[in-house]
């Protein structure tokens, strides 16, 4: 029954607050770790959560951690380091990474676990906070099966849908497959419509003929939304967080020993957009960032 899984939650941020606040709505029981984002933890625990000082005390009161952070290197801090995760594992606990990992980095982790009998299962998401708000993601979920099944109704809860991608770790890459290929697609739709306005192409025209053909995309659609009409609702996606998807991506095809000619160009390109200060803005501002590059005014709109 959902009241007997007793959910823990670190990371309640854009995409973990909805997912969170799901889970209450749904009947489970949330413990918190707090951050110094103090509003969605505040929120959350009016809705019933309750918050705990440590991952490690966090552990102790729930069957399963999900995780929901920016990176492995803080996915490792919580999980491994002093007064972790690590330190409650226990047989039948199961801990839940849905941040964007580093597959290596994950198998590790859960081979820590696995040696106190716990489980992990990597749980990446797609779509966006809006989604997460509404309890319409999509979950992508690497490890055993049985593990899964356990945890479908909790899964069920703030997801439409939830793909088995296979065993530990595969669906983190599929993950940095699907983000690689977004990102690159965002940043060649962006310098398309650069290249098109220096032209004397009207944009509006450019998003009217591929829209009516293959090369319309989702991608190209939330891109031509802010080059057009300014809107950059569609994508709430921070270019950092671009440059750390690539960037986990193209080492993971160098892991494999594969060249990745458009990986290596998509993280040069988002490490120059964060290197000139722009890593906190959202990725449909890279149109802009790609106009200044090349001398362009700022469009007015």
């Amino acid at each position: 029954m959902a009241e007997q899984l007793r959910i823990g939650f670190v990371g309640v941020g854009l995409m973990g607050h909805g997912m969170a606040k799901n889970l209450l709505a749904k009947g489970f029981p949330v413990a918190l770790l707090g951050n110094r984002n103090r509003g969605p933890v505040e929120d959350l625990k009016a809705r019933g959560a309750v918050e705990e000082a440590s991952p490690r005390a966090l552990a102790e009161v729930t069957d399963a951690v999900i995780l929901c952070l920016p990176n492995s290197a803080v996915v490792e801090q919580v999980v491994l380091g002093p007064d972790g995760i690590l330190e409650a594992a226990r047989p039948g606990f199961v801990l839940v990474d849905s941040s964007t990992a580093q597959p290596g980095s994950t198998r590790r982790v859960g081979a820590a676990l696995a040696e106190k009998g716990a489980d992990m299962l990597d749980a990446p998401l797609t779509m966006t906070p809006k989604e997460a708000e509404d309890g319409t993601l999509n979950v992508l979920v690497g490890g055993e099966a049985a593990v899964l099944e356990r945890l479908r109704p909790a899964f069920d809860a703030y997801a439409r849908n939830v793909f088995h991608i296979g065993g530990l770790g595969a669906a983190h890459s599929l993950k940095l497959i699907n983000n690689f290929m977004s990102m690159t697609m965002s940043a060649l739709v962006a310098e398309a419509a650069v290249t098109a306005r220096a032209n004397g192409v009207d944009l509006g025209k450019l998003r009217e003929v591929v829209s009516a053909g293959a090369v319309n995309s989702g991608m190209f659609q939330k891109i031509m939304a802010y080059a057009v009409d300014g809107d950059a609702s569609g994508l709430q996606f921070a270019m950092a967080n671009a440059r750390k998807d690539v960037g986990y991506y193209a080492a993971m095809a160098a892991e494999a020993g594969l060249p990745s000619p458009f990986g290596s160009t998509a993280l040069q390109l988002f490490t120059l957009a964060c290197s000139t200060g722009h890593g906190d803005d959202h990725v449909p501002l890279l149109y802009d960032v790609m106009a200044e590059w090349g001398g362009l005014e700022r469009q007015a709109r």
